[in-house]
């Protein structure tokens, strides 16, 4: 069978796909850290040429991805055990579940594809005859050290597995010791590494070789030790990867010898290269943690108040993504909510923009609705009262297409009992106002301030992302009267028909929105909070961030970033329970880490 190499004869990597023969939760895991074992069968590829499948050796990864998958990058994981089948290769992992490309493949089942690349990195140097052999597992770490160990003699090395509770991974070792320690004192001893491997350990044994992987403080402990005794490290270790062999230089390690790609150059290196700079920030708390370090029993408080206006929490439905609040009542109880944002409102009835109004993207949507609404009159008789009859507080969302038509707008809603305004000076879907008044300092007063003079209602402001001075325009709207802003509304946006090569939307520019803007959007949420908190306290106005929140990590990251509360929008057309998910995944965070209010970490980040 012909395998293709590269100029030296070695072996290239397969891009393909295999077919997952078995997947379970590996016993003794606890439920915070879940550790998936998942085979897998990996066919031939012939789109590369290759009639074989390389097998990996101890040490090496493969970059993985579900075949049906929300994420782009295929993730890194270490080979736990592998073996060659004809022209197939049986390939084994050990998963931890953290994130949402973990989460993916720990959901797999039977006969899925999975997408793979690999094998890919080094492998771990094969002992001599004659070293005396420690190897070192710690957590997930465990699988390509498990591996290794799988590889050699029995009963020729020491083995050290260390976890946070319970134990997995030692189902193919047969070394001459096992030591076993959990944070729990679950299994084996209590504690971590340095409860049972010790500068004085190595003495004992004699060990001359240590190989390890785990986490990175552990690894840097083993340095030290090794460093004192004067034996042999290879450390194996772990950094975030995008391509996986070698283009990008995202993965690299700070050494010795320069920087070097955990993909390519590693991912085992010798120890006594590496540099392991201590962590800039330590994790935070808040304050129901005491110092012995335990978190007491205690329910977090999610309410927060924007503008004198207290919401039960800071999830609130986005304008023009939840109707009126009536129509998600009957998917879900939308009285859990903070509050909700009514469509946009304009004085006269708009029947919106023709043609085309939708287009996904991916990760997003581009909009054309072009601010459909029944008019404000109609909107305060038969839409407003079910809106104040539900829980949530009612924001009333109000554009215009003039200065005037704003003014009007405003005065008819002050006469309401809707507690707030968010006036939208943003929207990129009409010809005349909307973002035309939001897109300078100057327009963005003159409406700002008019409407102020119009109502007494606390008026939050929504701008646009695509103006060119977001912060002057901020400053100037706070000093024109806003008590609150919220941004960022939609991306200008287009989309081409590849049948008829014209643009899609009849006014050609649309608004972009969804997980692909919450990076930029997040930024920008910083970026005016960090030039608010430059003023004086008395004169500062809460933000609210809003772009492409859709999981409470999200959320959270706007909070830390300053904003007094969040919106979220398309994220509930792919999945309506996103918010009820936000308000409950908040609400665990605050408990995990001993936060009893928001503000205890509200601008963290600043």
């Amino acid at each position: 069978m012909n395998k293709v190499t590269d100029c030296k004869g070695e072996p290239l990597p397969v891009f393909g796909k295999g077919v997952v023969t078995y997947c379970d939760v590996e016993k003794g895991a606890v439920p915070f850290d879940s550790v998936w074992n998942l085979k897998i069968l990996m066919l031939v590829d012939l789109s590369n040429g290759s009639t074989d499948v390389p097998v990996p050796a101890a040490g090496q990864f493969y970059l993985l991805r579900s075949a049906k998958s929300g994420v782009l990058l295929g993730r890194p994981i270490s080979i736990y055990v592998s073996r060659k089948a004809g022209e197939a290769a049986h390939l084994e992992f050990l998963i931890l579940k953290k994130g949402k490309g973990t989460e993916e493949l720990c959901s797999l089942a039977k006969n899925d594809e999975i997408e793979l690349i690999g094998p890919l990195g080094n492998t771990f140097p094969e002992p001599k005859f004659g070293d005396k052999v420690c190897i070192v597992g710690g957590g997930i770490g465990i699988a390509p050290v498990a591996g290794f160990a799988s590889t050699l003699p029995k009963k020729s090395y020491d083995f050290f597995a260390c976890f946070k509770s319970g134990s997995y991974g030692l189902d193919y070792i047969e070394p001459n010791e096992l030591t076993i320690t959990t944070d729990d004192g679950s299994a084996g001893i209590k504690g971590m590494l340095p409860a049972a491997l010790t500068v004085q350990t190595i003495k004992e044994k004699g060990y001359t070789h240590l190989y390890a992987c785990g986490p990175t403080p552990m690894l840097a402990y083993l340095q030290k030790i090794c460093a004192e005794t004067g034996i042999k490290s290879y450390l194996s270790m772990e950094n975030r990867m995008a391509c996986g062999v070698g283009a990008c230089l995202g993965c690299t390690i700070t050494t010795t010898q320069g920087n070097k790609r955990c993909c390519k150059d590693g991912p085992v290196f010798d120890g006594e290269i590496l540099q392991f700079d201590p962590p800039k920030y330590k994790p935070i708390f808040g304050s129901a943690k005491s110092q012995d370090g335990k978190i007491s029993d205690f329910e977090p408080d999610l309410s927060v108040e924007v503008a004198g206006v207290k919401f039960e929490n800071p999830v609130i439905a986005a304008s023009g993504t939840f109707g009126y609040g009536s129509e998600y009542s009957s998917i879900f109880d939308v009285n859990k909510l903070g509050g909700i944002c009514s469509k946009g409102l304009t004085l006269q009835a708009r029947p919106g923009n023709t043609g085309c109004r939708l287009v996904e993207t991916p990760s997003g949507l581009i909009n054309s609705i072009g601010l459909e609404n029944p008019g404000i009159e109609h909107f305060i008789k038969h839409e407003l009262p079910s809106m104040l009859a539900l829980k949530p507080v009612t924001i009333a969302n109000l554009s215009g297409s003039s200065l005037e038509t704003y003014v009007e707008g405003a005065k008819l809603l002050d006469q309401t009992d809707v507690p707030m305004i968010e006036l939208n000076i943003s929207c990129p879907n009409v010809k005349a106002g909307g973002m035309g008044f939001g897109m300078a300092p100057e327009t963005a007063a003159s409406v700002t301030k008019a409407v102020r003079e119009a109502t007494k209602k606390p008026l939050m402001v929504k701008l646009t992302p695509n103006a060119p001075d977001l912060i002057g325009i901020a400053m100037a709207v706070r000093e024109a009267g806003a008590d609150a802003l919220s941004l960022v509304n939609t991306f200008q946006a287009m989309s081409i028909d590849l049948n008829t090569g014209r643009p899609v939307f009849d006014n050609i520019r649309a608004g972009f929105s969804g997980p692909a803007v919450k990076p930029i959007a997040l930024r920008m949420v910083y970026d005016v909070v960090q030039a608010m908190n430059k003023l004086p306290e008395s004169e500062r106005i809460p933000v609210v961030g809003l772009g492409g929140i859709s999981c409470a990590q999200d959320a959270i990251e706007f909070l830390m970033a300053g904003a007094a509360a969040i919106q979220v929008g398309t994220a509930t057309f792919a999945n309506p329970n996103t918010m009820l998910q936000i308000v409950q995944g908040l609400q665990s965070y605050m408990k995990a880490r001993g936060f009893k209010s928001i503000a205890e970490f509200r601008g963290i980040a600043q």
